[in-house]
């Protein structure tokens, strides 16, 4: 296949294209082929554009605030010539409550204001040429990680007040913590007691006291997704999977990319690609 042919469009009245040029260039950059079809186009001639251009998938940009009512349009404009296969994705300045709506009428994904070209472009990529093992989407919150001084102390509030089944304790020495499993749901609160004065939860309980320590999400293919995150600048403590509970599988992505927030990749024994 050649190169990735992406329609990038302006609907409406919109007059400013700057940002709808940078996401243009750094397409280019990233060995893609960028129609760009100019301010102040109207539905059917973005999407008589893109059939017409043989495109692969539509990139619009929306400053003006008339996204909810064009976006869709330009979906019902390629369903009148058959060309629903083409993905749809939007950005600019676009309130997440907005973005629901947008997917539900058939955009395929919308970048917020804080979205980086590197995570498009990546997306793309994947979209329309998919390189290695598929990245799914998180399947649910693994756990919430919790930071005590100690299970035992702690252990009477979610047991015997609210009334949390405790699953067992594992000590997991690499990292330098005790853990008590806690079921609730499909998920599980974890009780973190630091084993020693180097655990990281050691240095988490003396810089910010007991409280939420991380939240885990859990993943089918653990390498795929960090790789998928290095490819887009995230920054991450752990490049590699490691060992954690329960023979899973374990990775951090540093605070600063999640606005403080400390997420782990889990991938649980068993899972992943195969080889």
């Amino acid at each position: 296949m050649g190169k990735i042919r992406v329609l990038v469009a302006k609907p409406g009245l919109d007059g400013h294209d700057r940002g709808a040029l940078v996401i243009s260039q750094a397409l280019r950059d990233h060995g893609m082929e960028v129609i760009y079809t100019g301010l102040r186009q109207t539905p059917v001639q973005i999407a008589q554009a893109a059939v017409q251009e043989d495109v692969d998938v539509i990139g619009l940009s929306s400053l003006s605030g008339a996204h909810k009512t064009l976006f869709p349009k330009i979906i019902d404009e390629l369903k009148k010539r058959d060309a629903t296969d083409i993905p749809v994705v939007g950005g600019g300045v676009i309130p997440s409550e907005d973005i629901p709506f947008l997917l539900d009428k058939g955009i395929k994904r919308i970048f917020t204001s804080g979205s980086s070209t590197e995570s498009l472009a990546s997306y793309i990529q994947e979209l329309i040429e998919p390189i290695g093992a598929a990245v799914d989407n998180p399947k649910k919150i693994a756990h919430v990680g919790i930071a005590v001084r100690n299970i035992d102390d702690t252990l009477a509030f979610y047991t015997d007040s609210l009334g949390m089944e405790l699953e067992g304790v594992e000590k997991v020495d690499s990292e330098g913590v005790k853990i008590a499993f806690l079921k609730i749901g499909e998920s599980r609160f974890e009780l973190l007691e630091p084993l020693n004065d180097s655990s990281p939860i050691q240095k988490f309980l003396d810089k910010k006291g007991e409280g939420i320590h991380h939240i885990a999400v859990e993943v089918d293919n653990i390498e795929a997704r960090l790789n998928q995150l290095k490819s887009e600048g995230v920054r991450l403590i752990n490049e590699k999977a490691k060992s954690g509970a329960h023979n899973s599988q374990i990775a951090f992505i540093h605070p600063k990319a999640a606005n403080g927030v400390l997420v782990e990749l889990a991938q649980q024994a068993g899972e992943g690609s195969e080889e």
